[in-house]
């Protein structure tokens, strides 16, 4: 099982942070008049929005954030990998192309739900099978935060349509999305063999398949 370098701990973490911490002080910067429950993400990073800059800026955040751990994340599947990086690329482009105050923009929202259907499969894609594996990259636990993230993207949409508690909806399901690689990343971490080290093998010695495992006299 290949090492998860230390700084993926820091990358995977700040995800769910920097995202929470963006949008919470934008809702503040924008008052009263945007309300969290019913109005998305996406509104606070509107051009001409108060706090347009912050939740851009934490934005961009999120997608180095999932880029850097994708590329640290050594021990699961390429794919899986792939899938999280271009989660990653899909909230940069999201930042770069964001909705105008007046409406919604179909390139923003086209990127938004890629990232949305790329962030909730990676963790399927990116699992190992076998005891070794570490726990988040199990077929089981996978499966499950596929299917959590699934459902609530499900019910985003069932809100989106009905014009209820979207906002509301959005932050449960991209919080699960932005917090799942820590939740991989620590399982990692955490792992019995994570700390195994192969040893270089030595002439003559007992793993080396060209002697007898005796030492000269």
């Amino acid at each position: 099982m290949r090492r998860v370098p230390r700084w993926a701990l820091l990358s995977s973490g700040c995800a769910p942070v920097l995202l929470a911490a963006g949008w919470m002080i934008a809702g503040v910067l924008e008052g009263p008049a945007y309300d969290p429950a019913t109005q998305t993400i996406s509104v606070l990073a509107a051009v001409g929005a108060s706090g347009f800059w912050v939740m851009t800026g934490a934005l961009v955040a999120l997608g180095v954030c999932h880029l850097l751990t994708a590329w640290g994340l050594r021990a699961a599947a390429l794919a899986g990998r792939l899938a999280l990086g271009g989660g990653g690329v899909a909230a940069l482009v999201v930042a770069l192309f964001p909705t105008e105050s007046s409406g919604g923009s179909l390139p923003h929202g086209s990127v938004a739900a890629v990232g949305f259907a790329l962030m909730a499969l990676w963790p399927v894609l990116a699992t190992v099978r076998g005891e070794a594996a570490p726990w988040g990259l199990r077929p089981v636990p996978a499966l499950a935060g596929t299917a959590l993230m699934s459902v609530t993207a499900a019910w985003f949409l069932i809100e989106a349509q009905t014009d209820g508690a979207i906002g509301v909806a959005e932050r449960v399901v991209t919080s699960l999305q932005s917090l799942w690689p820590f939740v991989v990343v620590v399982s990692c971490f955490r792992h019995p063999g994570r700390d195994a080290i192969q040893q270089p093998r030595r002439p003559g010695g007992p793993s080396d398949p060209r002697g007898n495992g005796r030492h000269p006299a």
